[in-house]
């Protein structure tokens, strides 16, 4: 206990050395500052939407700071310790449960209920949900990730196959063929490294990977290891390399190249491949929703949503920020500019995304996607859940000791939040 209280009080102290950089001002002209922190590319492509909002709200200026995805983690509790949040932020939806937990964010039921702009039930429902934490709503999803299969069709035609994999059996089938001649080509790029790969296969099964409320692991389930045994078996087969994203180097030249025929990865590849491999191999590749154990198979619920903190003092601004975002016109633009999918149903209207083939087939995989636990120490689980397939992979492990080590590891992440759950505490951070 004494390490954390340390560690607090260095994040207070560094958070308030940096309050400057946060919070929303009224200059003496009467315009009005609001502070929209975004991760990544996201803060540029957002800015060459905002003149059209700043324009509909005048004196309101939206002033961006955009976060490294390495450091937004720490920067946004550093600024929640020493309450210097921003008005408005971007926020993985993974990290929706620790700041409900820390009781950092604005409850938007209310408001959603009074919009006109805001429709629950145009958007993909596993995605909203990622955002409502014990019955309340705590954010609007801004753009959704998933995970599905990008793969070589004239390969796979040479191999005998006029249509992707509809199930695992059919799959395995296919990558058993396409990994020939032995270590010199494979089936299936699956770094080593990165869980949501069996995160996905994972999310396929009937079995929770969690279980009492959230207070253990249930990686000993029948199916997280029927998961596992897959993904191990493609290692042991040959028919995935045994590789990190280090190791493979540059995946887009390695899949035009013939290294592997499938690669289980997310929207933004589809501008990848489309820059990288030359004019002569665009019409050899395709996309296609994951294959499930016995027909199509879920994915991840993943993406980034939009909050508003308890402490802005203008949260009606940032709720008609939030509002403007969410327009279909406004995320089909978005999309135009960066590639980062919309959450809404009636944006995939627009021709840029219905006209797409490449993006049909993520279309289709939102249908079925599936929510991570709600809980603020899943993003330490699932990466200690990789730590120890990697191990299984290797033929370290077998399949009943790995999922009992990633049960034994969850269990000790989730300690202290049993320990509040028990004692009455309804949020734990």
């Amino acid at each position: 206990m004494k390490r954390v209280f340390r560690a607090a009080r260095l994040g207070l102290a560094l958070a308030l050395a940096g309050a400057s950089l946060a919070g929303c001002a009224r200059h003496d002209d009467g315009t009005r500052t609001l502070q929209f922190w975004t991760i990544g590319r996201e803060g540029e492509a957002v800015a060459k939407l905002l003149p059209d909002f700043e324009r509909e709200h005048p004196g309101l200026h939206v002033e961006i700071q955009q976060l490294p995805l390495t450091a937004a983690h720490q920067k946004l509790l550093t600024a929640y310790a020493g309450d210097s949040t921003p008005d408005i932020t971007q926020l993985g939806n993974t990290w929706v449960p620790e700041m409900v937990a820390l009781d950092a964010l604005e409850p938007l039921d209310a408001r959603v209920a009074a919009s006109t702009t805001i429709d629950p039930r145009d958007y993909f429902p596993a995605i909203w949900s990622t955002n409502v934490i014990d019955g309340t709503l705590y954010g609007v999803p801004w753009y959704v990730d998933t995970r599905l299969l990008f793969y070589r069709k004239d390969l796979l035609a040479k191999a005998g196959y006029d249509h992707p994999p509809r199930d695992w059996a059919q799959w395995q089938a296919m990558m058993a063929k396409l990994a020939q001649p032995a270590g010199q080509a494979y089936g299936v790029l699956l770094p080593t490294n990165e869980f949501e790969q069996l995160l996905a296969l994972a999310l396929q099964q009937n079995d929770p990977l969690l279980r009492d409320g959230g207070r253990y692991g249930n990686f000993r389930s029948p199916g997280f290891k029927k998961a596992l045994a897959f993904y191990v078996s493609l290692f042991k087969n040959r028919e995935a390399p045994m590789m990190t994203n280090v190791g493979i180097g540059n995946p887009w030249a390695a899949f035009g190249q013939g290294f592997f025929a499938f690669y289980l990865s997310g929207p933004w590849n589809i501008g990848e491949f489309r820059q990288r491999l030359p004019a002569s191999q665009q019409g050899d590749w395709g996309t296609t929703p994951l294959p499930g154990p016995d027909g199509p198979g879920a994915s991840n619920a993943g993406g980034s949503s939009l909050v508003i903190f308890r402490r802005s003092r203008h949260k009606d601004d940032a709720w008609a920020l939030i509002e403007f975002l969410s327009r279909p016109a406004v995320q089909a633009r978005f999309y135009e500019i960066l590639g980062d999918m919309p959450p809404r149903r009636s944006s995939w209207e627009a021709p840029a995304l219905k006209n797409d083939d490449k993006a049909a087939a993520f279309r289709d995989q939102l249908e079925r996607v599936k929510p991570t636990p709600p809980v603020a120490e899943w993003e330490r689980i699932v990466t200690e859940m990789q730590l120890v397939a990697a191990q299984a992979a290797h033929g370290d492990l077998t399949i009943d000791q790995a999922a009992a080590e990633i049960d034994r590891r969850a269990d000790r992440l989730l300690e202290k939040r049993r320990w509040m759950l028990d004692h009455g505490h309804k949020n734990t951070p």
